[in-house]
């Protein structure tokens, strides 16, 4: 019997749909299919809204069935029985990774002898790697590679924990399903846009918020639109009632495809607190559309070229946001040397370049 040289690959994932993680593994199950690659993936939660490729196995939908101790028990053997049916040549773990002993057994137990790609997708690094140095090291240290968003990560793993095994892929982009939008009219609107999760702890709008009004978009009647769903929608819609703008920051609800908004955005906008890898911003650019951005961890300055796509500030400065924001509505120079650079400047995220890395590591 002749064996087959395809390898097979299971993607490991929280769900397929709401977060970059999840989002990028579903790009990435593309990416290895066209690769020539055996793609399977494996869900922790019945949510399935990206498109894919390969087989899926849904644990979620038993999880909906039973999430008790005994129902969480059957998940786990239906897992490494389908680990152990397929023969997989790799693991790519993209999981949030908390709770030492659940980690334990699953790195040590269910994927015993197959080479696991553990992710890292934020610099919050803790909810990736325990935060012990002697538990995070012990647990990972063997693994097969830890593949990091950002060189910032990987830089902050490799001093924490003194990793061999790390590499840096950037998440990549679909280029060609933005090809059409790209290639369309572009009527700018009289907005800037922040699209993303509405999440004041992590995406800090708050900041966004007051820069905004320190600014002189208000007065210009540019608006600030905030397009996206999240816990703290509301609290941020009171806050911007109190500084009486309503007229000029207005909120529309999640899109599963935003990019037409973006594309007619005059540009795009993020305040993190910290990040992985900021997909918003590279699609943004792609579009032709340039972004602010605060100089947050990690991600931003990997893909912003200062005044040449856009504008890199300070964290946590609502003012030097503001004086950010007049820069790219007075001087139109700057704006149209960021507008012109926009799209090249991103073409390196592309899924090819991307996937040579991806080929390159599991082969």
């Amino acid at each position: 019997m002749i064996k087959s040289n395809i390898k097979k690959v299971c993607i490991v994932v929280s769900s397929l749909g709401g977060g970059g993680a999840e989002r990028s593994s579903a790009l990435l199950s593309e990416m290895l299919d066209e690769l020539g690659f055996e793609v399977h993936i494996v869900t922790v939660l019945n949510k399935v809204n990206y498109s894919y490729k390969g087989k899926l196995l849904n644990l979620g939908l038993l999880k909906s069935k039973d999430d008790s101790s005994w129902g969480r028990l059957k998940r786990l053997l239906v897992f490494k029985k389908y680990l152990r049916t397929h023969k997989f040549d790799y693991i790519i773990d993209n999981r949030t990774r908390i709770g030492f002993v659940k980690e334990l057994i699953i790195s040590k137990l269910v994927y015993s002898s197959i080479k696991i790609v553990y992710g890292v997708h934020s610099f919050k690094t803790r909810n990736y790697v325990h935060s012990n140095r002697v538990l995070g090291r012990w647990l990972y240290r063997s693994s097969y590679r830890i593949v990091c968003v950002s060189h910032m990560i990987s830089d902050k793993l490799r001093a924490n924990y003194g990793f061999k095994n790390l590499e840096t892929v950037y998440n990549s982009i679909a280029l060609n399903s933005f090809n059409a939008l790209k290639n369309s009219n572009q009527n700018n609107g009289d907005y800037i846009l922040f699209f993303g999760r509405i999440e004041d702890s992590i995406k800090n709008l708050t900041l966004l918020i007051d820069a905004y009004q320190m600014s002189k978009l208000p007065e210009t009647n540019i608006k600030l639109i905030l397009l996206g769903d999240g816990k703290d929608k509301h609290t941020l819609q009171q806050k911007v009632e109190q500084l009486n703008l309503n007229n000029h920051v207005l909120f529309f609800n999640y899109m599963a495809k935003p990019f037409q908004m973006v594309r007619n955005a005059l540009f795009t906008v993020l305040t993190s607190q910290y990040e992985g890898f900021p997909m918003s911003l590279v699609e943004s650019l792609y579009l032709g559309v340039p972004v602010v951005s605060v100089n947050c961890n990690s991600g931003p300055s990997e893909i912003i070229i200062n005044e040449t796509n856009g504008l890199l500030v300070e964290n946590n400065n609502p003012l030097a946001f503001a004086d950010a924001l007049n820069r790219m509505i007075e001087d139109k120079k700057l704006y149209l040397n960021c507008k012109s650079n926009a799209t090249s400047s991103v073409e390196k995220f592309s899924m090819e370049k991307i996937g040579s890395q991806w080929k390159s590591i599991l082969n």
